[in-house]
């Protein structure tokens, strides 16, 4: 049997663009991880990814997340309230093309409904801008959960490219 997925790529061209969602609570705090933490690459991708098929980093030994981490234009957001890890998300620059890539965002599920998604997307947003870059894009697709490209749109980032790929269904 054959799956239909439709994969969405947004971006946002100007930091005015953006349409800011404020930090819900005061213990809300974003860090940069330092580049040797690829545990917290591997750990996010693996508990955000399981339940919407990301798939792509599962067979990575732990050399090549060490290597995928220390790339000098990728930088690494965790979100935490208080002591508890609650998302993240990759920036990677992009010099040629002078954008930032949102490449991998998402929440824990267990912080899913509290606003924190919007704040953490605005904060990546803010974050890729200090790049200088002329644009951040992001990638979704039709597996991902289904507020994902809501939160995109509702931060003020538009849908430049549209794909419907075809994979056996799992």
């Amino acid at each position: 049997m054959i799956e239909k997925i439709d994969r969405f790529y947004l971006e946002i061209l100007s930091i005015k663009a953006l349409k800011e969602k404020a930090k819900p609570l005061e213990n809300l705090n974003i860090e940069l991880i330092k580049k040797e933490n690829f545990a917290l690459n591997k750990f996010f991708y693996k508990q955000i990814g399981k339940k919407y098929q990301w798939v792509d980093r599962l067979v990575w030994s732990d050399s090549t997340w060490q290597k995928y981490t220390s790339n000098r234009n990728l930088q690494t957001y965790i979100l935490k309230k208080d002591d508890d890890l609650v998302g993240y998300f990759e920036l990677i620059k992009n010099l040629e093309s002078n954008d930032c890539e949102i490449a991998y965002f998402g929440l824990l599920e267990e912080f899913f409904n509290k606003g924190y998604g919007g704040y953490l997307l605005s904060q990546a947003i803010k974050l890729g801008f200090s790049f200088n870059v002329n644009r951040i894009w992001v990638h979704t697709c039709s597996l991902d959960h289904p507020n994902a490209i809501l939160n995109y749109k509702s931060r003020g980032m538009q849908v430049f490219r549209n794909e419907i790929l075809e994979r056996k269904a799992i």
